[in-house]
């Protein structure tokens, strides 16, 4: 029997003609027309005032520390629960960052949680957007504009997912999207800088282009460009964006199907969660979420390991997630604990991953959710 990989990078059909396309243009740096194609696209679908193709969800994390201005001395929060990017975009600007405990329920930062870890040193709030599934942005929001705070948005699961109608990334002062080929739309690399507050979209163009106002040269602003700001190659190409666009096109048809084997997987696992022996996701009435992942939470470790070694047996590949940036070498040196982290502890230990890909077939989506239902009955 075929094995079920846990991920299987999506494609539309398109990609190869658009990157021709891009090729036979002559134009294979970024900001080019299909670049142009994507930053309207996003704009237009998530109402943010200025989108940037990155090379990265970490470039865009990046850049958005370096808009932030967060330096030598300065503390960021953030939940423990994430990847390293998320931390590693703050340290490399000499600031901490200081890890707060998540939800039991949505597994996003526990916002209820974050005002005490407020220091005289904090200065912004990066809330990641756990599988999609909007953090309480509300709080958070009333929160850092009460401290005078940036709050940046790790959207990089949230492409298409929105917190009270509103696209995940749009609500902060910035926010950062992936489109690593595990995401739901992706170019195997790359990613996007959302700016939303107006003031930085000039800066954030600098940033981008190597620390020059180029942008601005292109546009007839200036006659030559030089050297104004600090900056890195943070652009994607031509033929990742080509790549993207065909994605783009389709966006709405992946994330109908992602949500459908999602649905499918939570009915299936409802008897699970009636047995006590699995925990299915919650996503609050005030968000909608994007299929990005479908996870349970098992009773413990051992359960956890066992069920993924047996279905490992069975063809099919399930996979834990996040080891507690905290309890990390590089968390323990270059960050800090803003208090016990119970939470994220025990969920690391718990969660395991089902595949989930638009090309999964009905009989594969039937046979992971059967082997699940069966290996924990």
């Amino acid at each position: 029997m075929a094995r079920i990989p846990f991920n299987r990078p999506h494609t539309t059909g398109n990609e190869l003609g658009y990157i021709q396309e891009a090729i036979d243009n002559g134009h294979l740096s970024g900001r080019g027309p299909f670049g142009s194609r994507c930053t309207d696209w996003l704009e237009k679908r998530t109402g943010a005032p200025r989108a940037l193709l990155t090379s990265s969800c970490t470039s865009a994390l990046e850049m958005a520390a370096l808009l932030a201005e967060v330096g030598e001395g300065d503390e960021v929060i953030m939940p423990s629960f994430t990847f390293v990017s998320t931390a590693n975009a703050i340290a490399l600007r000499g600031a901490t960052p200081v890890f707060v405990d998540i939800r039991p329920d949505t597994l996003n930062m526990d916002e209820n949680l974050v005002a005490d870890a407020v220091t005289r040193r904090t200065k912004a709030v990066l809330a990641v957007h756990y599988a999609g599934i909007g953090c309480e942005l509300d709080d958070l929001g009333e929160l850092a504009r009460h401290r005078g705070l940036s709050l940046i948005e790790d959207a990089a699961q949230g492409a298409l997912a929105t917190y009270r109608g509103r696209a995940l990334g749009t609500v902060g002062s910035m926010g950062c999207l992936s489109f690593h080929e595990t995401k739901n739309v992706h170019c195997g690399e790359g990613g996007a800088l959302l700016v939303n507050d107006a003031e930085l979209i000039e800066r954030a163009e600098i940033v981008q282009e190597k620390g020059t106002d180029r942008t601005r040269f292109f546009r007839g602003e200036v006659d030559k460009y030089t050297w104004v700001d600090l900056g890195s190659s943070f652009l994607t190409s031509e033929v990742n964006a080509a790549f993207l666009w065909a994605q783009l096109e389709r966006a709405d048809d992946i994330t109908a199907r992602r949500l459908q084997i999602w649905s499918h997987y939570h009915e299936h696992f409802a008897k699970l969660e009636a047995l006590g022996v699995a925990r299915r996701p919650v996503v609050p009435p005030h968000t909608d979420h994007n299929a990005h992942m479908y996870y349970l939470l098992l009773e413990d470790r051992a359960a956890r390991d066992r069920l993924i070694a047996d279905l490992a047996a069975l063809g099919v590949q399930a996979v834990f997630h996040y080891v507690p940036l905290h309890s990390a070498p590089a968390g323990r040196a270059l960050g800090r604990a803003s208090e016990p982290m119970p939470v994220t502890d025990d969920v690391s230990d718990r969660l395991v991953r089902l595949p989930l890909w638009p090309d999964m077939t009905e009989a594969q989506v039937q046979r992971v959710a059967q082997s699940t239902v069966e290996l924990l009955s």
